[in-house]
């Protein structure tokens, strides 16, 4: 056999054990975070058969709730990229990850504060926002229930970077999927006042995530505490010390990514409130399918999150190689993926749509075919939307924070939501001008980084971000 022909043979190899390498991290992360959306989904199912002011006022409430609370989730989770590269350089670190692990909790409480304080004057927020004074009331009181969970919450994130850094994630897939649980159990115990407990309508769905989410972190923080591979790290010892360079470390790595998912997941949320503007009936519809494009982006963001582990390690250990084919591998996946849900949502809109409203009740007419048509839009965005996600988990596992922000903000607001809004409110188009716009804007994020990611490639993948 020649060299050339034992090369490609051991190519073809290190590039199939990649390929196994993230499927077996990537999902039990996508699962995870489905199980994470399957939270929200369910509110959102339950919100609905409250009625459409009911589902109106809680896409108003949530929406802001997560304009806030996403830019300390991506704050926490830049936890996972340092411990990656830290265990690519020294594959049994322990005392680095564990002051990693305790400054991101400090992190996660730094930032949660503030947010308590600003979404407990969420009714006032929205009515400045120009909302419907009723569904503002309504979405007030949600909120005020619902903003508990975000610090228990971001523990959790936190945990769940260790775990899946270390590349054992599948403790946070059973912690999450029994956070799911509990979260429908208790939704619609409150929700609708079953099993002798009082009917709260959306309070009781504010109070059933803040459970799950404090269930959530205490059940990983006794899994991280009493499993023999993760203990020896001690992450609870000395919690109270200071270590404000590693806290500086994490900060200048997390807050580009906090702010670039935040450009993008506000701009959504915005997009919300502009179909708050639009009518009652596409703000419901475009929940409804948001709701279904966050289920199918669960898995590009799954293997985003892999990719970031994966490119990390390779990083710390300074193999270009590798940092090349764990990028390349989790890219290929997830776009693949995008391309099939994309096709489902042309092929099937009403029956995804059916999972969320009663087809054949005239009351929700409006709102169906509103929703098919934001559907069709949302699925020639898929395969952007896969490959900015991917990427960006890619760019991460480099620590290249900083650009790609930039990049978010240029394409999200400068011309998505721009172009929307012009679309919707301008020439007459309305909430499809507003899913036309988001579509555009998704794809030259997506186009910009996978420019980046190629210069990266061509000049160095080594070679620190600039």
């Amino acid at each position: 056999m020649s060299d050339t022909t034992l090369k490609v043979a051991a190519t073809r190899q290190a590039w199939a054990a990649e390929t196994r390498a993230t499927l077996a991290l990537g999902w039990p992360l996508i699962l995870t975070n489905l199980a994470q959306t399957a939270m929200t989904a369910t509110d959102v199912v339950m919100m609905g058969w409250l009625g459409a002011d009911a589902l109106a006022a809680g896409a108003l409430g949530s929406n802001l709730y997560f304009a806030t609370m996403i830019f300390g989730l991506g704050l926490t989770t830049a936890a996972a990229p340092m411990i990656a590269r830290e265990r690519g350089r020294k594959g049994h670190s322990v005392r680095d990850v564990r002051r990693t692990v305790r400054q991101g909790m400090w992190a996660a409480v730094a930032i949660a504060v503030p947010m308590w304080v600003f979404l407990w004057h969420s009714e006032a927020i929205l009515l400045a926002m120009g909302q419907e004074p009723v569904l503002s009331v309504q979405a007030g009181h949600y909120v005020r229930a619902l903003q508990w969970s975000i610090l228990p919450f971001f523990f959790f994130l936190v945990l769940r970077s260790f775990v899946s850094a270390l590349e054992r994630p599948l403790w946070a897939l059973v912690v999450g999927g029994g956070g799911v649980i509990v979260n429908a159990v208790a939704a619609w115990c409150l929700i609708f006042g079953h099993l002798g407990l009082p009917a709260l309508g959306l309070v009781g769905a504010g109070i059933a995530t803040t459970l799950a989410d404090v269930l959530m972190f205490a059940a990983l923080a006794v899994v991280v505490y009493t499993d023999r591979r993760f203990r020896r790290y001690h992450l609870f010892g000395r919690f109270w010390r200071a270590d404000w360079p590693r806290f500086r470390e994490l900060c200048r790595l997390g807050l580009p990514i906090g702010a670039m998912i935040a450009l993008e997941v506000i701009v959504f949320n915005v997009a919300t409130f502009l179909m708050g503007l639009i009518g009652a009936a596409s703000l419901a519809a475009h929940s409804i399918a948001i709701q279904i494009a966050s289920v199918s982006f669960m898995v590009p963001l799954g293997l985003s999150q892999a990719a970031t582990v994966r490119v990390g390690r390779a990083y710390g250990a300074r193999d270009v190689d590798g940092v090349r084919r764990a990028g390349w591998t989790a890219f290929a996946l997830g776009v693949g993926f995008m391309a099939l849900t994309g096709l489902a949502m042309i092929l099937f809109p009403r029956t995804l749509v059916g999972i969320f409203l009663d087809l054949d009740a005239p009351a929700n007419a409006a709102v169906i075919d509103l929703a098919v048509s934001f559907l069709a839009v949302a699925a020639l965005f898929q395969v952007a939307d896969g490959a900015q996600a991917v990427t960006a988990g890619m760019l991460r596992g480099l620590h290249d924070t900083r650009v790609p922000m930039l990049y978010a903000a240029l394409g999200y607001w400068g011309i998505g939501l721009l172009l929307g809004v012009v679309l919707a409110f301008s020439t007459g188009q309305g909430g499809i001008g507003i899913w036309i716009g988001l579509a555009t804007g998704l794809v030259v994020v997506a186009v910009l980084l996978v420019a980046r990611w190629l210069r990266r490639d061509r000049l160095g993948l080594m070679a620190p971000g600039r």
